[in-house]
């Protein structure tokens, strides 16, 4: 028997893998079981360059997980290639050296699929055991197997002892502070989710050794899509997220192998027209062991709405697998994903514009945000971001310029885009533009203020502007008709300071005066769209209060409606004041803003003057 201690630089290794190195407790079981997963993996190498005699059932390749809750221990048992006496002391006691490593360097034509390290991973293990013992048996004839034990300290244990099958096992004796892990369930949930599709068939046993197949080790994403059909894909993703009962709508299969190795299936599910980005969406998974679900640097933000997984063995972890290192590999990885999803959302729209449309409602505001977000995505979706009409017509953009370029232009004479958020609240200035044939698009999303900006920018010769941001002749330069006041100069300051003294106390617009048609109502309330515009951009998933929302309301007097001159010819103030509140009530009610006690009089008010019309007839 062998007493000696581990080869370390520092005494304290132990406290700084257990504060420090890992993140998590629970990565000790992915660390395991990833070497176990690369020790039969290499044995099946060997096999493959005939440097094993024995041929090798592959059906009988497994990695056995067991709970021994009576003796407080976890047993994780392989049948791979296992360790010699002077590899239990290289890979092992040596904890800075990388057994996978050196096995890649020499067979690296055909190792390209070894899991990780079988050194720091192990030591994952004390971070919930307060003892470790390894029993493992080399492949290699004549040679013994080899008993390792150690207490979380820098002294181990180590000798040969009876011969066993070939493979490894190590018996992780739990500490006090970590009984969660004895738990049948609790083993069951984190090997569903690191080891849901390890390239080994991997078994759970119960106390009544009854086992449990956990993995999946030929999952889709490792196929080559001709040979997938709609319902293999769909059937991955019930089986990826088995909680989610509606379909996705369409996918992505990433498939790379130069510059770098990438595969992986992003499923586009039904997403609200709200921004609700929930990360953790998308799963990382390297060699088809689970990293992590905080993708930032990998995946842009727009694409976290997405679902699905990315495989890549060329994302440089640090050493708890738990982060990545961003490279210039990663930042290729993740030109790659945006590219591909551009190309698979242009290739729908060409082939097949109809169906593209019919889903456009569900995924426009993951292609806003891209847009907004990510250059690269910007210039590749202009060509197949569509604008809906109220109509219920499609354009993207350069048909919707063709068809509006004559009709719909300001006094700058860039193309004017009109638009509503919301059909119902902005009826009566959609009327309006109707009635003048003009094209009326609905933007209805948080990203509106944001995408139309950008949009501006990049497309000098057009401009968005919703159609209740001001009259509808002053937001399209209508060169036919021009309206001049029949009020001189001092009644319209006159009018204005009693418009002025006389609003309602809780509304607070600025009040400005234009020359509109008789035709037009007497009052019209707008936000101006800059204003408006960027309100909304510097709020943005902030609740705006009521007073702060109102601020930004401008009040337009038409000085030509026949009321104004009926105000200013009234000698009673307090009938002028009626008639101002009238209308103006009257105003508000069309733009959904009369509410609380203010609607309660008006409502009271229009009873009282229905119930004293009534008397008059009887």
């Amino acid at each position: 028997m062998e007493n000696n201690k581990i080869s370390v630089t520092s005494d304290n290794i132990f406290p700084i893998i257990k504060r420090f190195l890992y993140s998590d407790q629970e990565i000790f079981l992915r660390e395991l079981v990833s070497n176990a997963t690369d020790a039969i993996l290499k044995l099946k190498i060997l096999e493959k360059v005939k440097e094993i005699d024995e041929v090798i059932n592959d059906n009988l390749l497994k990695i056995k997980i067991k709970i021994d809750k009576k003796n407080n221990t976890i047993h994780i048992i392989d049948n791979g290639i296992g360790m010699t006496k002077e590899e239990v002391e290289k890979y092992i006691n040596k904890i800075a050296f990388s057994g996978a490593e050196e096995f890649i360097q020499k067979y690296q034509d055909n190792a390209s699929s070894i899991i990780g390290h079988f050194g720091l991973g192990f030591y994952s293990s004390f971070m919930v055991a307060k003892k470790v013992i390894i029993i493992t048996q080399s492949y290699i004839k004549n040679s013994y197997t080899v008993l390792w034990s150690c207490e979380g300290t820098p002294k181990f244990s180590m000798v040969e002892t009876e011969k066993r099958e070939r493979g490894t096992e190590i018996i992780l004796f739990i500490n006090e502070d970590s009984k969660e892990f004895l738990e049948y369930n609790r083993i069951l949930k984190l090997l569903h989710k690191y080891c849901k599709f390890m390239p080994i068939p991997i078994f759970l046993f119960s106390e009544e050794e009854k086992e449990i197949r956990i993995n999946n080790i030929d999952p889709i994403w490792k196929k080559n899509p001709i040979h997938l059909s709609d319902k293999d894909y769909l059937n991955f993703y019930h089986e990826l997220y088995p909680k989610h009962l509606e379909e996705a709508l369409f996918w992505a299969h990433l498939n790379i192998d130069h510059p770098f190795h990438l595969t992986g299936i992003l499923y586009f599910p039904k997403i609200e027209n709200k921004m609700n980005i929930q990360k953790g969406r998308i799963h990382l998974y390297k060699n088809q062991v689970y990293i992590t679900d905080n993708l930032k640097g990998i995946v842009p933000d727009f694409l976290n709405l997405l679902k699905g997984i990315i495989d890549s063995p060329d994302i440089p972890l640090n050493v708890s697998r738990s982060n990545f290192q961003l490279n210039t590999s990663v930042k290729n990885i993740s030109k790659y994903i945006i590219r591909k999803i551009a190309d698979k959302l242009n290739s729908m729209f060409k082939k097949d514009r109809k169906n593209f449309q019919k889903k456009w409602e569900y995924i426009k505001i993951i292609i806003e945000y891209g847009m907004i977000s990510t250059k690269n995505f910007f210039d590749k979706a202009n060509n197949f971001f569509i604008y809906l009409t109220i109509n219920g017509e499609f354009f993207t953009l350069e048909e919707l310029k063709e068809k509006v370029k004559n009709s719909q232009k300001n006094k700058d004479e860039k193309i004017v885009f009109l638009y509503t958020s919301d059909k119902e609240k902005q009826y009566s200035y959609i009327k309006e533009a109707e009635k003048r044939s003009y094209e009326v698009l609905i933007l209805n999303s948080p990203l509106t203020a944001y995408l139309i900006q950008k949009l501006e920018i990049t497309h000098k010769d057009i401009s968005f502007v919703r159609v209740d941001s001001d009259h509808i002749d002053k937001l399209i330069d209508n060169k036919k008709e021009k309206y001049y006041s029949e009020l001189s100069e001092k009644e319209k300051e006159d009018l204005k300071n009693f418009v002025n003294k006389n609003l309602i106390k809780e509304y607070e617009f600025s009040v400005k005066l234009e020359n509109l048609s008789k035709m037009d109502p007497p009052f019209l309330i707008i936000i101006p769209e800059f204003i408006r515009r960027m309100r909304e951009i510097s709020t943005l998933g902030k609740d705006i209060i009521k007073h702060d929302k109102e601020k930004f309301y401008q009040l337009i007097v038409n000085t030509n409606h026949i009321l104004m001159k009926k105000i200013l010819r009234e000698p009673c103030n307090t009938i002028k004041k009626e008639l101002i509140q009238e209308a103006l009530n009257f105003t508000l009610l069309s733009n959904n803003l009369l509410k609380g006690k203010n609607l309660i009089i008006f409502i009271s008010k229009k009873i009282e003057d229905l119930t004293n019309q009534s008397k008059l007839i009887v």
